[in-house]
């Protein structure tokens, strides 16, 4: 008898399914992709809405974000929340109408770091949008079901990054008796880690940018933290030194962690100047493949803890609780909106810093129901 094949087959849905792709030659292309039935474990999802990460645009510009690397043309995008409209076979969690915040990396549960748990670091990671993996902007997408969540009343539009935050958050540690903090970069990731850093009780909170349009954003967006422009005339340690005089004067007092959301090589040096000794810098922004400048002896001496997030895990439960309880209340970051046929557009927008967009999503207005 010859056995089932698990190789994905076509299905016929009632609309097409458009989709942005990014060539191997730094291009955006709009296809109409292909739709899959789901197999044992999947389901199939109508994409409802994808905010664009600024990894999209850096694929985008320069084809790779390190090791990983567009060899080919990839459906990008993978900050996504959508609807589920048919389930595979042995999917019972779920059923067809489920809303979902889609967990876009797919680890292979085999190897020693999904054994212990730190499945964000499995090698063999199948990541939505990273080549050659297809992403979210597209109508119709297959996920498996494990790395599904239903989002309780969680209000659409709100950008599904708010998971890295909260694993940067967790990486950092347990709060400490100084709950100051820092966070360099007012973007997104900035900006919501400001958010979360405030609901968690954490004060003073100090953020920085070179851009004063989003340090005028984030002072609306949390009244109570406190602004610094990065002066792009001194160098890391003396914008270190001004920042921990809004601190105070004592040593004591400095922050004890700085959460870096740029991954601009200055602005980890000065997280570095700016953590006080045995502090703790977690460095959250996609930076260049290696720097040359980080003060090693300085973090040595002081026993600066420098530690990494590569994407993240077990986080999206809390963060979901987070939004739909009302701790965090992120719909004013998002400055813009795209229908799914003009993502190309919403790209071109994010890539653009004179254009003064916050968070960008494309949405999917159409109702696809099978």
């Amino acid at each position: 008898m010859t056995p089932p094949s698990n190789d994905p087959q076509l299905i016929q849905t009632p609309f097409p399914n458009p989709s942005l792709q990014v060539t191997a030659d730094h291009q955006l292309k709009f296809v109409e992709a292909p739709v899959y039935a789901p197999r044992r474990g999947e389901v199939l999802l109508q994409i409802k809405a994808t905010g664009i990460c600024g990894s999209d645009i850096h694929f985008w510009k320069t084809g790779r974000i390190g090791q990983l690397v567009f060899e080919g043309d990839c459906i990008i995008g993978h900050e996504a929340a959508g609807v589920v409209l048919k389930c595979g076979e042995g999917v019972t969690r779920l059923k067809p109408g489920d809303r979902v915040a889609v967990e876009p990396g797919v680890p292979c549960e085999q190897c020693f770091l999904c054994h212990d748990g730190r499945y964000n670091l499995c090698e063999d990671v199948q990541f939505a949008g990273v080549y050659p993996y297809a992403g979210t902007l597209q109508r119709y997408k297959v996920h498996p079901a494990r790395w599904l969540h239903k989002r309780l009343l969680l209000r659409r539009r709100r950008p599904p990054r708010t998971a890295l935050r909260r694993h940067a958050r967790h990486t950092s540690g347990p709060p400490k008796s100084r709950p100051g903090v820092v966070i360099c970069g007012a973007g997104p990731i900035g900006l919501v880690a400001l958010a979360a850093a405030r609901a968690s009780g954490a004060h003073p909170i100090v953020i920085t940018d070179v851009e004063p349009r989003r340090l005028a954003f984030a002072k609306e967006f949390v009244p109570s933290c406190i602004t610094y422009q990065v002066d792009l005339v001194k160098d890391a340690q003396g914008n270190a030194k001004a920042i921990k005089t809004l601190f105070g004067e004592s040593e004591y007092v400095a922050p004890e962690t700085v959460l870096e959301c740029t991954g601009v090589e200055s602005s980890v040096c000065t997280a570095a100047y700016t953590a006080r000794r045995g502090g703790v810098v977690v460095v959250i922004g996609v930076g260049k493949a290696t720097m040359n400048n980080l003060p090693f002896m300085h973090m040595s001496l002081a026993e600066i803890d420098l530690r990494f997030i590569n994407r993240y895990r077990d986080t999206w439960p809390s963060a979901i609780a987070c939004l739909s309880g009302g701790i965090l209340g992120l719909k004013k970051l998002v400055s813009h909106v795209f229908p799914l046929v003009k993502a190309k557009e919403a790209l071109h927008l994010c890539a653009d810093p004179g254009k003064g967009s916050m968070k960008v999503m494309v949405v999917d207005e159409v109702d696809a129901s099978l």
